[in-house]
């Protein structure tokens, strides 16, 4: 067939762009979502993606998945992703709007995660009216977890928590999670809509692109209400499942606009920028303790590119915590983008304790630090829970006479010190975090001296204290240094 002859044609139906081209959750299935056969949540998605993709907005926005079936949504939407705790959705959505308002953030919801533990946090986003978009998705039951009883669950309804259904004197009423919003004055537009047939579902897709678009237009805040189905917890088909939603669950939360004021709200202004650091302890009220005074702080311009990533571990009580925490208050006072973030049992002095820190010159797009190209091992369990995270090209530090043979890592490179001795020797063992940190800062090379004395001022009050720890710091960079020469002298 000649190519004259080839009919002409117009793209009507393909996947949105705001999805992945595959789903890489799992190898064999990088085809589909996780959804099980009817459930409302692919429907949903659908509609969100293609409101992303006709508004332009895909480089914008940023999802925030709650916990619930919808828990692995970043698989699946090619945007900016962040996964919540169980309720705490809107708070982080808050949080990234604020931080960075010229993004979209989408806050996407299962009864459970929005009407139960996280009641509290939608209804103070609802009462601030944050300028986000809430998709709430309502199938009334607890889905992901077993089919346990939901606050949307209906009266008579039975579940795994209610097996003789649901009594209004024993577990209350269906709560009405959109009607209790619009007693608020913030909030612009709420709408209730459903999945029960296409009539119910066109009005869908208009109402979400149109929750989206109040955002773009800076109106406020903005929820959809999806009632949705669950075939495999309501136990029915696919086709029965809807209908039931449309028959059933319609008429506890009827489908209806329950509040609009879009056409009298007006643009929510922009938030002022972050003032300066060296402005803060004057907006404080406060003492620029540590600060020199009258030289803000001014990141180096003709440092090289950095990117430290550190991970701290060892016992409750070695200082581990207090290390990260100079770390991060050096590079705050350097300039650098920095986050810091502590993790220990619930014995934290002799339980176990770790943290990470970053350094760069850049946004940090995660607190966490994986694979770490320093790692601080104050003993030897640390050493082998964190060994295998060393990416090649980094450091390990580890506090014992001698390094296992067994941890050896293929192009890492090792400092295996007494630093504990060290420290000893000094005048205190508890010292030997700050000989560490000495010895990583000298091999960093990304922070100076000035930039730890003011960190030290800053944490630690007591002269004795810091008088050790200047030593104890002194003393690590001069271990490395012999390290050095003595490699040099053994090549």
């Amino acid at each position: 067939m000649s190519s004259a002859m080839v009919p002409e044609y117009e793209v009507s139906h393909a996947r949105p762009k705001a999805f992945f081209k595959r789903f890489t959750r799992k190898e064999e299935l990088q085809h589909q979502t996780h959804y099980c056969p009817g459930c409302g949540h692919g429907l949903v998605h659908k509609m969100l993606a293609r409101a992303i993709d006709e508004m332009g907005i895909q480089d914008r926005t940023v999802l925030i998945s709650p916990v619930g079936c919808s828990v692995l949504a970043y698989n699946y939407f090619d945007v900016g992703n962040v996964q919540a705790a169980h309720g705490r959705a809107p708070a982080v959505a808050t949080a990234i709007k604020r931080s960075r308002p010229e993004s979209i953030l989408i806050s996407y919801q299962g009864d459970g995660d929005l009407s139960s533990i996280g009641a509290a946090e939608i209804l103070h986003a609802a009462n601030r009216g944050e300028n986000i978009t809430v998709i709430f998705v309502n199938n009334a039951i607890y889905s992901m977890t077993g089919g346990q009883l939901a606050p949307t669950s209906l009266l008579g309804q039975k579940s795994a928590t209610s097996p003789f259904g649901r009594k209004a004197e024993n577990e209350g009423y269906p709560l009405h999670m959109s009607e209790l919003l619009a007693t608020l004055e913030a909030p612009v537009y709420i709408e209730r809509v459903a999945l029960g047939d296409n009539k119910q579902i066109a009005q869908a897709t208009r109402a979400i692109k149109r929750a989206v678009e109040n955002q773009v237009r800076g109106l406020g805040f903005s929820l959809v209400e999806v009632l949705a189905p669950c075939p495999t917890i309501f136990k029915m088909t696919p086709v029965d499942a809807q209908h039931w939603v449309r028959d059933v669950l319609a008429k506890t939360f009827p489908v209806k606009v329950i509040l609009d004021r879009t056409k009298e709200a007006q643009p929510r202004m922009l938030p002022e920028p972050a003032p300066a650091l060296d402005r803060i302890p004057q907006i404080l009220g406060v003492a620029s303790e540590g600060l020199p005074e009258g030289n803000p702080v001014v990141l180096d311009k003709t440092a090289p590119e950095m990117d430290l990533r550190v991970r701290v571990a060892g016992f409750g009580g070695q200082g581990v915590l207090l290390l990260g925490e100079v770390l991060a208050e050096a590079g705050l006072d350097a300039g650098l983008e920095v986050s810091w973030l502590p993790s220990y049992g619930p014995e934290m002095r002799s339980g176990t304790s770790n943290c990470h820190v970053r350094l760069s010159r850049h946004l940090i797009d995660s607190p966490l630090v994986a694979n770490p190209n320093v790692l601080v091992a104050m003993n030897e369990p640390s050493l082998r829970k964190f060994v295998k995270s060393v990416p090649p090209g980094g450091w390990i530090l580890y506090n014992g006479d001698t390094y296992p043979d067994d941890c050896e890592q293929e192009n890492v490179h090792v400092l295996a010190c007494p630093f504990t001795r060290v420290a000893d020797e000094l005048g205190d063992s508890r010292a030997s975090n700050m000989v560490m940190l000495g010895a990583l800062l000298e091999i960093a090379g990304v922070l100076r001296e000035v930039n730890i004395d003011a960190a030290l001022r800053r944490l630690v009050k007591n002269p004795r204290w810091m008088e050790l720890n200047k030593r104890a710091l002194a003393r690590g960079r001069e271990l490395y240094k012999e390290s050095c020469q003595e490699m040099c002298h053994a090549g």
